[in-house]
Order: structure tokens, then C-alpha cells, then sequence
């Protein structure tokens, strides 16, 4: 058998733009919450010559689900990557479902894919440059390297008070020391794991942001490239961290915001040197 490509969140705007780079490299399997938007996509990826391509109906925090996409792409080949895009921004959900969907789903998914690890096989998690304007503290930081806890939700909705931007920084931040802490058992496979933030990108979701939070407009005056980024922008980093190309790169966070968490901190050292 050949190599798989899995994708969660694979018909969305990163999910099909990196569909298209990694279709191929290998067979795509490519996991959403809805059938429609599968369907749509597989038409059209094979109108651009893609057509390996399977698909499975998954809600990333049901286990069985979860398992049950595992053992689908187990069966179609070795593991090439794992692509894990599925995820909620703020205006899409409560403080509760954005940190189940985008902590305790992104467990879910690597538990139930390591066991399929091989040497080469990566992992890429998408964060967000928002993980990286919220500030690490142990008092969360421990919280957050155990989403699977009982009480992991409970615990964390005491940190974000309820308020679903905060449950977001939250969420993506857990998501990169998660794949930071990760990197050992992903290496005892010969594996890797990374994570990827994005800043300000052009997709479905980012527009929806945009639309409802002032916030993402000064986002966008602050970047120093001056211009929303593509969701082809971050397939390509995505296809390089799966590729032989970054070999060395594991348990590390990529940041594919044009700059803007470094200008933003730019900015905030000024703003103390006052």
C-alpha cells in the first residue's frame, strides 16, 4: 500500500488548499462534520486531476468517531501525515464547545494516530497566532497538557470566564505545548509532530471573524506585509513540514502570520518602555 494524507477539517479553506498540494504526494482521506461539503470538495479536487481521495463524516471530540477515521486510513495505506485543520474560531461557538472542539479534539485525534506513527510519518496541528498573545502560566499551562481529564473542560472554562476569544487563545495555545509535549512519544516512532499558526488568512472562517471582531482589523493594520495571508499560503508550509524537507522539525510551532505577532510584540515592548 501507498502512503494516506488525513485531513480533519478537509473541507474547509486550509483543509482543501492543503488537499490539493499533498493529493499528490498519496491517497487523501478527508474527515468534516458535513457530508455536503465532503462531496463538494472531492468534485471539486477531481476536477484538478485529484481523485484518490475518500472521505468520512467525523465530529473530532466523539472517540468512536475518531478511532473509526484511524482504522479508515489504516486501511487505505501507511500513514503519511495527519493534517489536523478542524477547528472553531470565536464567533462560531461558546467558551465550552471551542475548547472541547479545538483542545480536547486535537487529543483525540493524535492519541488515535500514533499507534499508526512510522518513521516519516508527520503530524501537523493548526494553532493560531492568537496562542501566542496569550500569555504561558503554569497555572493553566498544566491544565492544558491533559485535555482528555474529566474535568479538563470545567477547569478551563474558570480561566476563560466564559468568554469565547479567551476560550480561543486558550485553546490554541494549549494546542502548541500539547504538540510540544507530544514530540517525544511521536519520536519514539520515528515520527515528528508540528504545529503551524496562522495570522490573518482569506478563508471562510477568517472573513467570518473579520465580519464580527474589530480586533482582526487591527490585527491586519499591524502586519508588517500589509495583506491578509492565503490559504494557499499555509498549505505550503504545511506541505513542507510533511515533507523529507524539514526532517529536523519537530515539537515546534511555524508561524504563518506575516509578522503580525512580532510586530505586535514590538509594539507592546514600546508601549512598557513608556
Amino acid at each position: 500500500m501507498g502512503e494516506v494524507y488525513v485531513i480533519t477539517g478537509g473541507s474547509g479553506g486550509m483543509g482543501k488548499a492543503t488537499a490539493r498540494l499533498l493529493g499528490r504526494k498519496g491517497a487523501l482521506l478527508l474527515a468534516d462534520v458535513s457530508e455536503e461539503r465532503l462531496a463538494q470538495t472531492v468534485r471539486e479536487l477531481a476536477a484538478e486531476g485529484i481523485t484518490d481521495v475518500a472521505t468520512r463524516t467525523v465530529d473530532i471530540t466523539n472517540a468512536e468517531q475518531v478511532q473509526a477515521l484511524a482504522d479508515a486510513a489504516a486501511e487505505l495505506g501507511e500513514l503519511g501525515a495527519i493534517v489536523h485543520t478542524a477547528g472553531l474560531s470565536p464567533t462560531m461557538a461558546d467558551s465550552r464547545r471551542i475548547m472541547e472542539v479545538n483542545m480536547v479534539g486535537t487529543a483525540l485525534i493524535l492519541q488515535a494516530f500514533l499507534p499508526l506513527a512510522r518513521p516519516g510519518s508527520v503530524a501537523v496541528c493548526i494553532a493560531s497566532m492568537a496562542g501566542h498573545f496569550t500569555p504561558r502560566n503554569e497555572a493553566y499551562n498544566s491544565v492544558l497538557l491533559d485535555p482528555l481529564a474529566p474535568d479538563f473542560i470545567d477547569r478551563m472554562e474558570a480561566f476563560s470566564q466564559g468568554n469565547p476569544g479567551a476560550s480561543y487563545g486558550l485553546s490554541k495555545l494549549g494546542v502548541i505545548l500539547y504538540v510540544e509535549d507530544q514530540a517525544w512519544a511521536w519520536g519514539q516512532k520515528g515520527a515528528r509532530i508540528v504545529s503551524v499558526s496562522p495570522g490573518t488568512i482569506d478563508t471562510p472562517m477568517g472573513r467570518q471573524e473579520a465580519s464580527q471582531q474589530k480586533e482582526m482589523q487591527v490585527m491586519l493594520d499591524n502586519t508588517p506585509l500589509r495583506r491578509e495571508g492565503q490559504a494557499s499560503e499555509i498549505a505550503t508550509a504545511v506541505a513542507f513540514l510533511c515533507s523529507s524537507d524539514s526532517s529536523y522539525i519537530t515539537g515546534a510551532d511555524l508561524r504563518v502570520d506575516g509578522g503580525t505577532t512580532a510586530n505586535m510584540q514590538r509594539l507592546a515592548r514600546l508601549q512598557q518602555g513608556r
